[in-house]
């Protein structure tokens, strides 16, 4: 039952990262209560499922298209990859470190925050300003370093802090923010999965019963988006309801 359980979170967890962010809520409360593993056991199996689950949304948004970018957009793209995941290898070497327990103390705070920021003026969300103009690098450069750091250490909530900063403050189309936030957690996963390996803390049998459902559910989630034209709108709705069901079980754990 346990094993059939992780499976099913897992699927749930790969549809909620690829259409919004914080699956691995999901995950980790199933690796953690459920099955019992210590957090930074969990912590490092969990990114097998998070590595499954980009390999699955990334290969269904490259099907669909959505890596066709052009000009400087292209360009501010890949360099927000570059920037988060140099950013998250110092939070993986952190996250070996440091203990969880305080930052899980600020992050459902941060949470809190969150949600007044998605619930306020919501079209900001659905319409993209126009003569938008991008990021400087002055801005871009410590910005996105900062949350690669956040999600090479935890992870669980990267989405959401990804997703607003993408569409709030660089002004992306929620689904194209999606696009790159999938190609932005896989790259640097690549690394955080062979670290947490080096250090023997992944259980294999479980990460990979995880990472089927979790791929499963990032490609099937993925191509419903890229060609949904209301994908965005449902993006926002899930986004919502992923964020308060975190701080509910933040704040009131079960």
């Amino acid at each position: 039952m346990d094993y059939a359980i992780a499976l099913l979170g897992a699927l749930l967890a790969g549809g909620i990262n690829t259409l919004s962010g914080n699956g691995s809520a999901i995950t980790l409360t199933i690796l953690m209560e459920l099955i019992g593993l210590p957090p930074d056991v969990a912590n490092g199996t969990n990114r097998v499922g998070v590595l499954a689950n980009g390999i699955g949304g990334a290969t269904a948004f490259q099907r669909a298209g959505r890596f066709d970018q052009q000009g400087a957009k292209k360009k501010e793209m890949w360099q927000i990859v570059i920037i988060t995941t140099l950013g998250a290898i110092l939070g993986i070497c952190l996250s070996l470190n440091i203990s969880n327990a305080a930052y899980r103390a600020v992050f459902r705070y941060l949470l809190v925050v969150m949600l007044v920021v998605v619930l306020v003026k919501p079209k900001r969300w659905l319409v993209v300003p126009e003569n938008s103009r991008p990021l400087s690098l002055w801005v871009s450069v410590p910005l996105f370093f900062a949350l690669g750091v956040y999600g090479g250490f935890i992870q669980m909530g990267m989405g959401v802090f990804f997703l607003a900063i993408m569409v709030l403050a660089a002004h992306y189309e929620i689904i194209q923010a999606n696009v790159v936030k999938v190609l932005v957690v896989t790259a640097y996963t690549i690394i955080a999965v062979a670290i947490f390996a080096w250090r023997d803390l992944i259980v294999w049998r479980i990460g990979m019963l995880m990472a089927a459902g979790q791929l499963v559910g990032g490609f099937l989630t993925a191509r419903f988006a890229a060609d949904n034209p209301k994908a965005g709108l449902y993006a926002y709705r899930l986004l919502i309801v992923v964020i308060i069901g975190a701080i509910v079980k933040a704040f009131w754990p079960i």
